[in-house]
């Protein structure tokens, strides 16, 4: 059998539904976590620039994780490391909502980000395992569900924050319903432990480190706006209550609604060219909420920074699963933690940043040149 061969016995659309389900739940916690950053913030009395000192945690969270998600991966199969990554990643969620020192929320974050890269890894290997029995591009889809659940956890933060609900409750709410879905879905996910013994994790040729830095660039605009759009709008554009979520709100209505239509609009115009205007929409939106930081013209920009994020990552990891070098779970994999530190550092180069100029907007504009960055590379990769 085949080495990229799927082993589940039950239709293809279970198998999709149950990865859907859990690309869901990884990026609720996410978002459930990036809508209490202020309120965290705020309880423990950190500035911007010790914020940011304290997030760097979550890159060496992820920079820990890697050895032990490929080793993982290879021995037991992404389908039980995602159960156990997802369930790890609600757990070390409380933990952040429980903190009363910053030790204890900079172990938290380390955690965090350990749990976020592993499940990172395995969800999108399930991803990919779908996307072979169909037979066509539906990688996107997926990550249209991991930005409509940060859309949703958007939306139950605000409320949490308007109800003064603490974060150590409304994070134990999430975390029951992550082991909801993970009991209910696991029975459908793919059982690819007896695949092979070789790493997910090596080291990746060209043509995908190029891919990995698009995606590093993107995701980095994705993780500052994560983190920081919600401190946005309450330091630079002087919102309080409710409002404050405006912005993360918009960008992540966009970026849901773009994943959705990713793959038709590449049919039409090609991976190219979409990648090009990805990362133009990124820049300008940008661009707009620094030069006009009012509400409507900051939410405007924010709403074109979720256009252009939207489709970038789920068409490089798309690009990385054609991978002619390795197999298409490798490739995604190699990719993917490239990607993914770019994710976890901008927040904290952000906060860097802001500490050092005295404003949010500086640190914001650097943001803007990495998705011009995603154009200008784009412009000279070699995509299909």
């Amino acid at each position: 059998m085949s080495p990229n061969a799927t082993y589940t016995k039950y239709p293809k659309t279970m198998l999709r539904m149950a990865a859907g389900a859990m690309f869901f739940i990884v990026g609720l916690c996410f978002a459930s976590w990036a809508s209490r950053i202020a309120t965290i913030q705020q309880t423990l009395g950190l500035s911007e620039a010790a914020l940011g000192g304290v997030l760097f945690a979550l890159p060496v969270g992820l920079m820990l994780s890697l050895p032990f998600a490929g080793w993982a991966v290879s021995k037991i199969g992404s389908r039980r490391l995602l159960i156990i990554a997802a369930v790890t990643y609600g757990i070390a969620l409380v933990g952040l909502g429980s903190v009363t020192s910053i030790f204890g929320l900079i172990v938290c974050l380390i955690c965090f980000g350990f749990a976020s890269n592993t499940a990172n890894i395995s969800v999108n290997t399930q991803a990919v395992a779908a996307e072979q029995l169909y037979e066509r591009p539906i990688l996107a889809s997926f990550h249209g569900l991991w930005s409509l659940a940060g859309f949703v956890g958007a939306g139950i933060g605000t409320f949490m924050i308007d109800k003064q609900i603490a974060p150590q409750q409304h994070f134990i709410i999430i975390l029951g319903l992550m082991i909801l879905i993970v009991v209910i879905c696991s029975r459908y996910l793919n059982n690819d432990r007896s695949i092979s013994d070789e790493p997910i994790f090596v080291m990746p040729d060209s043509s995908l480190i190029k891919l990995g830095i698009i995606a590093f660039c993107s995701l980095m605009c994705e993780g500052a706006m994560f983190d920081w759009s919600v401190i946005y709008f309450k330091k630079v554009v002087s919102v309080d209550g409710a409002q404050m979520a405006a912005g993360y709100t918009g960008f992540m209505l966009t970026m849901a609604s773009g994943r959705f239509v990713a793959d038709k609009l590449v049919h039409k115009f090609g991976i190219k060219r979409i990648l090009q205007i990805s990362g133009l929409l990124s820049a300008i939106g940008l661009m707009i909420a620094v030069i006009f930081p009012t509400f409507y013209t900051a939410i405007i920009g924010f709403l074109l920074v979720g256009f252009g994020v939207s489709s970038v990552v789920p068409l490089v990891y798309s690009e990385a699963g054609k991978s002619k070098t390795m197999r298409p779970s490798v490739a995604l994999a190699a990719v993917s933690t490239i990607g993914f530190i770019g994710f976890l550092i901008g927040p904290p180069v952000i906060g860097f940043i802001a500490g050092i100029t005295g404003s949010l907007r500086y640190s914001f504009t650097l943001i803007a040149a990495m998705g011009m960055s995603v154009a200008i590379l784009s412009t000279k990769a070699k995509l299909s």
